[in-house]
């Protein structure tokens, strides 16, 4: 049971929402500028794929300008360890080893001195075996075809991503397939947020995907605990504009309550297959945060009868290696606080100045979900310009 499993029941309102089911954007648009805000209200979307829509979407030059949207902690590749990429480029120099990860992660950068590979992607050109794969099941092929090689999968990622990583081991594939684990929880980095200092936000919205694996239960606590609005969003602009909505009614009426803002495809309980497979295979520890730290009961560790499958049970790694950075952002890169919803992405230094998609400094940059990737696609190209946010 994880301890969010733990919480006492929050109480639900009735969704604010429900009553313009199948409202189109312009008409969620119209009801959210009719609405009565007497200031100033911050609204923190967790998930880098709300991010992308409301960003693509333009929904910050729409909104009334007292709504403040706030890009939030919702990036698996930004806040990858750095120790974990520096163990995987390890893994991949080794000779009989093939690494395979997700795409974004064979780009991100790490600490170290120029004469070394500091990416996955600057190890593949110095000779190592690296693969881009899009699916867990795709590690498993490639280990089937190489019995030969040791198949290291590097699974960075939130429950969504976690969930096919445990399924996958608990069908036990290939033993020349290992897994270089760096899986989150998502709501621990939120509790993160409201326990050490006052909340930068005013209301929450949660991520949809996540819920539809672990229930919107997981997010419970913050209205409950804290007393802030939440709700529950799809990626599609007329959810978030629901969501949005929802929580500005609770914020008006100081009455906050978790509203599921995502009924077709959420529903209470999650996803009971997925959650048990993930139960099965890992536990829950505390974890580290790429430039942030360790997080209470934030990350996914393989549990004793699936250590076989763990890469760092079946290497032994170079202790002598001390890294002076370990565990930092880059030099000058502000991408902690721009996951921690503290400066929006181009109030970094390096914002257009250096750091782009085609030559990252930070992992914010590299991600599809990383904030200022986002921004950077969307049009957002110097610091400081304007993107239709509230300035403080």
């Amino acid at each position: 049971m994880s301890a969010a499993d733990e919480r006492a029941p929050a109480e639900h309102g009735p969704s604010l929402a429900s009553g313009a089911a199948g409202a189109s954007s312009a008409q969620w648009l119209e009801r959210l500028r009719a609405l009565p805000l007497p200031g100033r209200v911050r609204v923190m979307n967790v998930c880098g794929g709300h991010e992308r829509s409301i960003s693509m979407a333009g929904l910050r030059r729409a909104l009334p300008a007292q709504i403040e949207l706030i890009p939030g902690p919702g990036c698996p590749v930004c806040v990858c360890p750095e120790e974990d990429i520096h163990t995987a480029i390890e893994l991949a120099r080794r000779p009989g080893v093939t690494l395979v990860a997700f795409g974004d992660m064979l780009r991100v950068p790490a600490n170290g001195p120029r004469s070394e590979p500091r990416s996955l992607l600057q190890a593949h050109a110095a000779g190592a075996d690296v693969r881009p794969i899009a699916s867990p099941t795709e590690a498993a092929r490639i280990a089937a075809a190489h019995p030969d090689r040791t198949v290291v999968f590097f699974a960075a990622g939130f429950e969504t991503t976690t969930a096919p990583v445990a399924a996958l081991l608990a069908q036990r594939p290939p033993p020349n397939l290992v897994v270089l684990l760096s899986g989150r929880l998502t709501w621990p980095a939120v509790a993160m947020l409201l326990e050490s200092e006052a909340a930068g936000f005013d209301a929450l919205i949660a991520p949809g995907h996540v819920a539809t694996i672990m229930g919107p239960e997981q997010w419970q606590f913050v209205p409950q605990d804290y007393g802030i609005p939440t709700a529950v969003a799809g990626f599609e602009v007329t959810s978030l504009l629901a969501a949005l909505y929802s929580v500005l009614r609770q914020h008006l009426a100081k009455r906050a309550f978790l509203d599921n803002c995502y009924s077709r495809v959420v529903h209470p309980g999650g996803n009971p297959t997925a959650r048990a497979v993930l139960e099965t295979v890992f536990e829950i520890r505390d974890a580290t945060w790429r430039g942030i730290g360790t997080i209470r009961n934030s990350g996914y560790a393989f549990r004793s009868e699936y250590a076989a499958y763990n890469a760092l049970e079946r290497f032994t790694l170079d202790p002598s290696q001390p890294r002076k950075r370990a565990g930092q952002m880059p030099p000058g890169c502000d991408c902690a606080r721009v996951v921690l919803g503290k400066i929006y992405p181009n109030q970094c230094i390096l914002f257009g100045k250096g750091c782009a998609p085609r030559t990252p400094i930070g992992p914010c940059m590299v991600s599809d979900e990383g904030a200022c990737r986002i921004w950077w696609s969307t049009g957002v190209r110097a610091r400081g310009e304007d993107a239709g946010v509230v300035r403080s």
